[in-house]
């Protein structure tokens, strides 16, 4: 069990969170492990219910632990996951703080580079995993939910094969962004990402080449980006128009 600090009160819950965080970070607490009760863990740090009660809830929406209710339930340690960081480059672009044309231009420098690593580290299983994502573009769309996991797939499994964690964070946040985007205007899927765009990528991973797979990568990319900045300006201009035919 971590040894705690008792704390000042300026700043109390702040700092109880930070150091319930430091020792869940250090392995001190594992995902799985249930915390100590508000009032085990309002004794330990000499703070009141209240602060233990507002840490933990900043804890809960930064993705460190979850509440379970219950008998069982508790104050549970997460297995931190890329989600909360996607979700936040979501609500920045929700927020207008990222723009369409922005998010474009990151996934031309970034997806590049993870193709490009991914064609040196390419493996039996992850080359399985490629073919199948690939050859499920080609099946008839069904809806646009199942269009985007399949859309994505490849994107995915090129983030996990490239061995760097930090750039699988990135990728899996640019491509909840392109998937909110599209959900948001309500495309048309086959005209904004037709199958087949992604298999030059695989092809050049697939033979272990990684300038050919960054350059189809980058092409792609590039396309695919003009598609979406065109189709995110209709819409905004049907939006403009529909606005101003109410307010007439």
């Amino acid at each position: 069990m971590p040894s705690f600090k008792p704390i000042k009160q300026s700043r109390v819950s702040g700092e109880v969170a930070e150091q319930l965080k430091q020792s869940i970070l250090l392995g001190q607490f594992e995902a799985g492990d249930k915390l100590p009760s508000e009032r085990d863990l309002s004794n330990q740090f000499q703070v009141s219910r209240i602060a233990i009660r507002e840490a933990l809830r900043f804890l809960e929406n930064t993705g460190f632990v979850e509440t379970r209710q219950g008998v069982t339930g508790g104050t549970f340690v997460t297995d931190l996951s890329f989600e909360h960081l996607s979700n936040a480059f979501v609500d920045l672009f929700l927020a207008e703080k990222i723009s369409v044309p922005e998010l474009v231009e990151v996934r031309v420098l970034v997806e590049p580079e993870i193709a490009r690593l991914a064609a040196t580290k390419i493996d039996r299983k992850r080359a399985k995993l490629l073919k199948e994502a690939i050859e499920a573009e080609d099946l008839p769309i069904r809806s646009l939910g199942e269009d985007l996991d399949t859309k994505t797939s490849v994107h995915y499994i090129l983030a996990e094969t490239c061995g760097n964690h930090f750039l699988e964070a990135l990728e899996r946040s640019l491509m909840a962004l392109t998937r909110r985007v599209v959900q948001t205007v309500d495309a048309d899927q086959p005209f904004i990402h037709p199958a087949g765009m992604h298999r030059p990528v695989v092809e050049a991973v697939l033979a272990g080449n990684p300038d050919a797979a960054a350059a189809a990568m980058r092409h792609h990319a590039i396309e695919f980006g003009e598609n979406l900045i065109n189709m995110e300006k209709a819409f905004r201009a049907r939006k403009s128009q529909g606005a101003y035919s109410t307010e007439k």
